[in-house]
């Protein structure tokens, strides 16, 4: 399998994956214009369409795509998402044919409260619960949700290419290093981060491991976030209310 990110948007990426006899899958799309452009680039036939949540940014492009495609829609239960034709609930299997792909369906509620993610074929398609050196925003659930939905992605193996949906790296980071300056593995990741954008490449997909050590969502029990809540006023064992206090401050950062 062959993956691609299709910036579309402002700041969204559309996840492609496609095996060399021309079948593909795509991620959350925003528009469809980038979808159909990839696909007439590739010579590749759409069959699948995994959506996460409901935002207009992911599903935008859908109607459009299944006008012109013969793929199934593949959605949580979500009466917002009307594109469906296939519900996907927390420990459901997704097995596709064509392109021949498998993940797990996981349950990620905290952005929105039926956001799902994908695990499978050696990425994770997090839509906007996980960001690079970040998290969603939280629109409709609780710290105590998504801090519960960011454990389980992050007790996924480590090799899995986190494949988020915004370029919001940099951003992300210029936060994480006020909060988490100390971080050796954050300074190198931003440090590529740069190169990267300087050179207007995409800063995704990025190996789940590399998260778990630079992003200070998935860092809520580290000595230096303990700290710089404690510091704060937060006891060392509420981890909620941690993970409450670093989602705050990213909330009010003007970075």
């Amino acid at each position: 399998m062959h993956l691609v990110a299709l910036p579309a948007l402002a700041d969204n990426y559309i996840w492609l994956q496609h095996d060399d006899d021309g079948h593909a899958l795509v991620v959350d799309p925003g528009e469809a214009e980038p979808v159909e452009r990839a696909l007439r680039e590739r010579g590749l036939s759409l069959r699948a369409i995994l959506l996460t949540h409901h935002h207009q940014d992911h599903i935008g492009g859908v109607e459009a795509l299944r006008r012109n495609h013969a793929a199934e829609v593949y959605a949580p239960h979500d009466l917002r998402i009307d594109h469906a034709n296939q519900r996907l609930a927390d420990g459901d299997t997704l097995e596709l044919a064509t392109p021949a792909a498998r993940f797990d369906v996981i349950a990620v509620p905290g952005h929105t409260l039926s956001h799902i993610a994908y695990a499978g074929e050696g990425v994770l398609f997090c839509g906007d619960t996980l960001f690079s050196l970040g998290c969603g925003r939280l629109f409709e659930g609780t710290p105590a949700q998504m801090l519960a939905s960011l454990d389980r992605l992050a007790a996924l193996p480590g090799d899995l290419q986190v494949c988020c949906a915004h370029e919001y790296t940099a951003a992300n980071g210029r936060f994480a290093r006020e909060i988490d300056g100390g971080n050796a593995a954050l300074e190198a990741r931003l440090a590529e981060v740069a190169r990267l954008r300087t050179a207007y490449q995409p800063t995704l997909p990025v190996p789940l491991e590399r998260e778990r050590q630079t992003n200070p969502f998935l860092r809520v029990d580290d000595p230096a976030l303990v700290g710089w809540a404690a510091r704060r006023g937060i006891g060392t064992l509420d981890r909620e209310a941690r993970f409450a206090a670093i989602r705050a401050a990213k909330d009010a950062y003007p970075g």
